[in-house]
């Protein structure tokens, strides 16, 4: 099981020099959620094929903030055809629709999480927020982005349209554990770590809005005594307001 080891000793790497690289963005992060919810403003989580996992993992979560808007366009997920996803992340023209859908507005945050950065839809969805005045928060891999051609024909890639940029830290291609009898590599780390990045943002905000005498709206695990009666406030506050709840 050496293999085994060597992806978690990946992934504790990466994580460390998350933290010796990466705080200053994370709190930059932190600082436009937090303001953007003390002024009723909406923050968006956007990302296509594995990458949705990660707008879905801050939204109604257990310890996670309450007014969590996530983009789940089933068209760019994998559950229905994984095969036709990839081909709708390159399209052109279908980040403008899903922008007008959820009535993206200016002064709200995006976060944009796309490990390559470089397909149609994201850099279009970045571009067209940052346009429209919206504070742009790319999750990324800059080693991989900087290292591939855009898709898109602007020649850019995703980060080139944030105002904060998130770096996953991974390897190119984002698999990071070598088989030589297999010829390539496996083990993805762009999930774990951006999951690690955006909670730490979170964590972040909450700790923000405390310093400024604001209150957070932080759901409670249903599973424990009293938690739903604290979720219940929020989901009748936010029904009809947050698409997906």
């Amino acid at each position: 099981m050496k293999k085994t080891l060597e992806y978690l000793e990946n992934l504790n790497r990466i994580l460390n020099d998350v933290i010796e690289n990466q705080l200053g963005a994370i709190e930059e992060c932190s600082v436009a959620f937090a303001e953007a919810l003390e002024n009723d403003r909406n923050i968006f989580l956007f990302g296509t094929g594995h990458s949705h996992m990660l707008a879905e993992e801050l939204f109604y979560r257990a310890g996670g903030l309450a007014k969590i808007q996530p983009v789940l366009e089933t068209a760019l997920m994998l559950h229905e055809s994984a095969a036709k996803s990839t081909e709708i992340e390159r399209l052109q023209g279908y980040a403008d629709i899903l922008f007008d859908t959820y009535s993206m507005k200016k002064d709200d945050v995006i976060v944009i999480i796309s490990n390559s950065g470089r397909n149609g839809v994201c850099v279009d969805m970045a571009q067209l927020a940052n346009e429209k005045g919206l504070k742009v928060v790319a999750l990324t891999n800059l080693n991989h982005s900087k290292s591939m051609k855009s898709r898109h024909p602007s020649g850019k890639k995703l980060y080139e349209f944030a105002d904060i940029v998130l770096d996953n830290m991974g390897c190119v291609g984002d698999a990071s554990v070598y088989f030589e009898k297999l010829g390539r590599n496996a083990a993805p780390t762009s999930t774990s770590i951006g999951a690690a990045i955006l909670n730490a943002a979170v964590v972040g905000c909450i700790e923000k809005m405390l310093e400024d005498g604001s209150t957070p709206e932080v759901f409670s695990s249903s599973n424990v005594d009293g938690g739903d009666s604290i979720n219940e406030v929020f989901v009748k506050k936010y029904r009809g307001k947050i698409k997906s709840l």
